[in-house]
């Protein structure tokens, strides 16, 4: 699995880029917010990665961020929302967009998206709810900002998979524990918390 690339922006297109590692040129498939925040064509980049595997094919997906990635894998397993749409919710929205818009039941925000009708935002809502635990509002900024997941979020909620628990539990847990601590914790922290969090 590769999770990270490092090089040169080779070229870029209007969803993708190449990017040239060590004289080798991948494909990357980006929503358009990555694109524009990653640099121009012979800049150094570096890009968080998720492969995606299908019957008829093999796609590379890029991000700016962790948890632009987070998100993206969240998004994915919503039903109904390929690798296309999640890149489009990504392009239309940032992290702390979805994540207000996840807290709040904001399906028409979430549908500003290319090729995301009504009903699919609905269920997008209504489902990531469900899986990040309802993600809690900061206290300092009010209910309208929401604590988006840390690049460490999606590895404590394997973690504590791992240990039995259920997929649902593990994500409410660690949500749970990423809002309190927030983005400078390391995983390991998160893990310790998030157990805690899921021992109530």
């Amino acid at each position: 699995m590769i999770a990270k690339l490092t090089g040169t922006i080779d070229e870029i297109g209007t969803d993708n880029i190449v990017l040239d590692v060590q004289g080798v040129g991948y494909l990357v498939f980006c929503s358009s917010r990555t694109i524009g925040a990653i640099g121009g064509k012979g800049d150094g980049a570096t890009i968080y990665t998720e492969m995606q595997v299908s019957e008829t094919d093999m796609r590379l997906m890029g991000f700016a961020s962790g948890s632009e990635r987070d998100w993206f894998r969240l998004l994915i397993s919503v039903q109904g929302v390929g690798g296309k749409v999640a890149l489009a919710i990504l392009s239309a929205l940032e992290p702390g967009e979805i994540s207000r818009a996840v807290a709040t039941g904001d399906k028409a925000m979430v549908s500003r998206a290319n090729g995301v009708g009504p009903k699919l935002a609905l269920r997008i809502v209504n489902e990531l709810k469900d899986k990040v635990g309802g993600i809690a509002t900061d206290p300092v900024l009010g209910g309208g900002a929401v604590h988006a997941p840390s690049n460490n979020s999606a590895d404590a909620v394997s973690a504590l998979q791992n240990l039995g628990f259920k997929p649902a539990d593990a994500s409410a847990a660690v949500a749970a524990a990423d809002a309190e601590v927030g983005d400078g914790a390391t995983l390991d922290a998160l893990v310790r918390l998030a157990l805690k969090k899921a021992v109530r």
